[in-house]
């Protein structure tokens, strides 16, 4: 028998073409969707992490997956390999960032992603590394509209895009960036998956910044599991995610990392009955490359069983 709590069915053994088709399935029902993300690992023994966290999470028939590759596209040639596997099991979508990039060489990877059955691909400008702080500025490219213009018309590949709940580092405000993904909307992108972030409100700001500006596409909330309250917070430093200071108080005053754990875990399984509930279309679990914490957050809020 069905778990009555359950607010989606699983996903169907003959992975989809696109995520619209994955949306238009789950509209029939009345049901969001469950993705994860994850990135190429640096090395054999985390190349053996990854798969068996795929593995663990593939049962959980999410509805898509995305890979991720480091700044200035470094991992690439790992991702690829990684996005070449994940596909003929599931919808998986993958990246593509501008820095350092010519329109020659996006030609080239978005054909390799279509030989391997890649027919979905999240386009953002992506970050300089470190090691070479003016990639973007070398590059052909510059920002991930080019990408998406690029991507759309001359392959005719579905694009995702990026979006900021608390405003992009280098914009304005919300208003601007919803101006922003207008433009890319128009260009031929369909959906959009946001950074991580850590309050309702920040999502619903973004979303109603963006339906003023005309913006219609899906926007999926991109959740993080604060299984490692330490590694959260300076990832959210970094990104200039705010977290609540209610919620820093607590992992704070946690008298070990167990209790910081589970305070952690429960906000973001709070976190994400709140976003479904508020109409989000899906949760896109960011995984780290661990499945306990991504599937403890999508049992949580009633995904998976």
């Amino acid at each position: 028998m069905a778990d009555q709590n359950l607010l989606r069915s699983p996903a169907a053994n003959t992975p989809a073409v696109s995520v619209a088709e994955v949306l238009a399935a789950r509209a029939v029902s009345g049901e969001p969707t469950l993705s994860f993300e994850f990135f190429p690992p640096k090395d054999d023994e985390g190349t053996e992490k990854l798969w068996a966290t795929f593995d663990r999470l593939l049962a959980a028939a999410p509805d898509f997956v995305s890979v991720t590759y480091g700044a200035g596209g470094s991992n690439r040639d790992k991702s690829f390999a990684i996005v070449e596997r994940m596909a003929p099991r599931v919808l998986t979508i993958g990246h593509l960032t501008a820095v350092g990039a010519t329109k020659e060489s996006t030609r080239e990877i978005i054909a390799r992603y279509r030989e391997a059955g890649v027919s979905s691909i999240l386009a953002i400008r992506g970050d300089s590394p470190k090691n070479d702080p003016d990639a973007l500025a070398k590059g052909e490219l510059k920002t991930a509209l080019e990408l998406v213009e690029l991507a759309a018309s001359e392959f005719g590949v579905e694009v995702g895009v990026g979006a900021h709940p608390e405003v992009h580092p280098e914009s304005p405000d919300l208003a601007h960036d919803a101006k922003v993904l207008k433009l890319k909307q128009e260009a031929g992108a369909s959906f959009a998956m946001t950074q991580l972030f850590f309050t309702l409100e920040a999502y619903l700001g973004l979303v109603e910044a963006n339906r003023a500006a005309g913006v219609s596409m899906p926007i999926f909330p991109g959740l993080m599991p604060i299984a490692n309250a330490r590694n959260v917070v300076r990832m959210a430093e970094l990104s200039g995610a705010a977290i609540p200071s209610e919620l820093l108080a607590e992992l704070d005053g946690a008298a070990d990392d167990a209790e910081a754990r589970a305070i952690g875990m429960a906000y973001t399984i709070k976190l994400g009955q709140q976003l479904l509930e508020a109409g989000a279309p899906g949760l896109h679990i960011f995984t780290l490359n661990q499945s306990g914490p991504a599937l403890e957050v999508a049992r949580g809020v009633g995904l998976v069983s």
